[in-house]
């Protein structure tokens, strides 16, 4: 048998040490954050678990590939008639969202004559609804 010399190297690392310190790490960091985040206790309301019945003041525009506009559902005969629905409905909601749902193959034009109307109208909340990317 021999017994190993105190000058040569050891072949492995001892990662205890360095272990015992990303677990203190950890807790700490859990404590912390768990401290700051719990606020002052108060008594919350209950809410039902129905859902609202309140109707939506979200207003969609869709145009479709042949040039066709509709507000929410409802077909509209031209740019002026949804001029009118839209100040009709600014009337009731002074503020309230539209979304545009343009088909892909719709003219550009169009969207660009719906959101030019909706500038006129005074409506400032839009956005344009597209579908997710699939990857």
């Amino acid at each position: 048998m021999q017994v190993q010399g105190d000058n040569k190297p050891y072949d492995d690392i001892n990662i205890t040490p360095m272990l015992d310190l990303a677990y203190v790490l950890l807790v700490i960091f859990i404590i912390m954050t768990t401290a700051s985040v719990q606020g002052m206790k108060v008594n919350l309301p209950r809410a039902s678990a129905q859902p609202s019945l309140a109707e939506s003041k979200t207003q969609a525009i869709s145009l479709t590939a042949d040039g066709k506009i509709f507000l929410n559902t409802t077909p509209v005969a031209s740019l002026d008639d949804l001029k009118q629905r839209l100040l009709s409905q600014k009337a009731l909601t002074p503020d309230f969202p539209v979304v545009i749902k343009g088909d892909g193959l719709s003219q550009y034009q169009g969207v660009m004559d719906v959101l030019d109307l909706l500038g006129q109208v005074g409506v400032s909340q839009v956005g344009l609804a597209t579908k997710p990317l699939v990857k």
